[in-house]
């Protein structure tokens, strides 16, 4: 077993100063066990750790490096910025390019306002839905995360579908009383909330969800959900933070036939840097001060950085023929070696993939919503991660995790890692 000393004594050190040790609770590997792994760089596929140690990245930074690490356009593009400012809290031409970029791809959508975050995004996406439709409840799903804004930090209550209660400390009940939960892939849910309240301003969800695991959401399901969106009066927002340009080119939107009335992005348009995003309608979007009355504002919203690094990854995107499809071949090609080497030794096991996007469950039933979810074999994951860490695999430290394909990862590094998997599964 390899030694981990030095991200052993980082991790001591860390939790002195920062709560739990980590910026973001996924990190801190607790539903895996062990230690967190304390990087020191990237080089394409791989990362490195403080203690010298390479591993194949399936992270990726939980998406949004599609080129990989220290790509050399995006490098370049950044250090191009770099030199002339950080930030200048004023306009500059690269927004317009980037949101040019964005817009032209998609016919529904217009006009795009860049923020910080994907919480950020969805945030203001919600609160531009409220202000359009002058209505106040939202319908979200269960297993769906949209960031941790308080009225999307819900848990569910008893019975198929409720209004939310608080998830967490902190979060007040007055907020999350607006918030309505229903089941991922099930319409009778859905016809339920709009039973229960005349108030709703929009439906969001993952298209394909990425935060219960990889769960698609299925095409009659989504029509379903356009449908009651029309007749109600309310919006449909696509969260796209992480399926965007990840599932394919235009993300849900290029797989399904339902055209959103709101979607946020994130993650594959910063090209690694902090950005979010939200876009819609001309119609929708110049609701938006200092056009119209709802205030929407960030400091460091458009920073150039990120900017410049999001049009360097969408314009490669863009201009790299069959990327998606080339993606989509590796990430079959590893879920298949995956379900053949479980299937070997008697161990149930899902998968699923989407464009550069994978997922795999330690289920004996396919994974259509959370409660599915939820009946995986969490211990056995642990250790399938445990191990694959240790022969120099990194993959996503929760079973309810997406997995990422780059376009750095040649065939022959498939091949190995579904040779390490399958000596991990007949280990364990």
């Amino acid at each position: 077993m390899q030694k981990i000393t030095k991200s052993e004594n980082a991790f001591e050190e860390a939790k002195n100063v920062i709560p739990g040790g980590v910026d973001s609770p996924v990190r801190a590997f607790k539903s895996v066990g062990g230690t967190p792994i304390f990087i020191e760089r990237g080089e394409g596929a791989y990362l490195v750790d403080i203690d010298g140690h390479k591993y194949i990245d399936f992270v990726q930074s939980w998406g949004p490096l599609i080129f990989g690490h220290c790509d050399c356009d995006i490098e370049n593009a950044v250090i191009d910025s770099v030199k002339k400012g950080l930030s200048f809290g004023a306009p500059t031409e690269v927004e317009t390019q980037l949101a040019n970029e964005i817009c032209s791809m998609f016919e529904n959508l217009d006009k795009v306002r860049f923020v910080s975050s994907g919480t950020e995004a969805v945030m203001s996406a919600i609160r531009l839905a409220r202000g359009f439709t002058a209505k106040d409840d939202i319908v979200k799903f269960e297993g769906c995360y949209h960031g941790h804004s308080d009225s999307l930090l819900v848990q569910a209550g008893s019975g198929a579908v409720t209004f939310g209660t608080p998830s967490s400390p902190g979060v007040p009940a007055d907020l999350t009383k607006h918030t309505l939960l229903a089941k991922y892939n099930d319409i009778q849910s859905v016809k339920k909330c709009f039973e229960n309240s005349n108030d709703i301003s929009c439906i969001i969800i993952e298209p394909i969800a990425g935060n219960m695991g990889l769960v698609p959401a299925d095409e009659e399901f989504l029509q379903h959900l356009r449908t009651l969106c029309d007749e109600h009066g309310a919006l449909l927002i696509f969260d796209e933070v992480m399926s965007g340009f990840r599932a394919s080119l235009k993300g849900a939107q290029g797989i399904s036939s339902v055209k959103p009335d709101i979607v946020t992005f994130g993650k594959v348009i910063g090209g690694g840097m902090p950005v979010g995003a939200f876009a819609s309608s001309a119609e929708i979007m110049d609701k938006l001060s200092p056009d119209g009355p709802i205030y929407q504002a960030g400091t460091l919203s458009g920073n150039p950085i990120a900017m410049n690094a999001g049009l360097a990854s969408l314009k490669k995107l863009k201009s790299t023929p069959n990327l998606h499809s080339n993606l989509e071949e590796k990430a079959k090609k590893l879920m298949a070696g995956f379900k053949a080497s479980a299937d070997s030794v008697g161990i149930p096991l899902q998968v699923d993939v989407r464009g550069s996007m994978f997922g795999f469950f330690f289920n004996e039933n396919e994974v259509k919503n959370f409660d599915d979810a939820l009946k995986s074999d969490t211990d056995r994951f642990a250790l399938f991660h445990q191990k694959m860490l240790q022969n120099g695999v990194y993959l996503a430290c929760s079973q309810y995790e997406t997995g990422f394909i780059s376009t750095v990862m040649d065939d022959a590094m498939i091949d190995e890692v579904i040779q390490i998997a399958d000596r991990v599964f007949k280990e364990i």
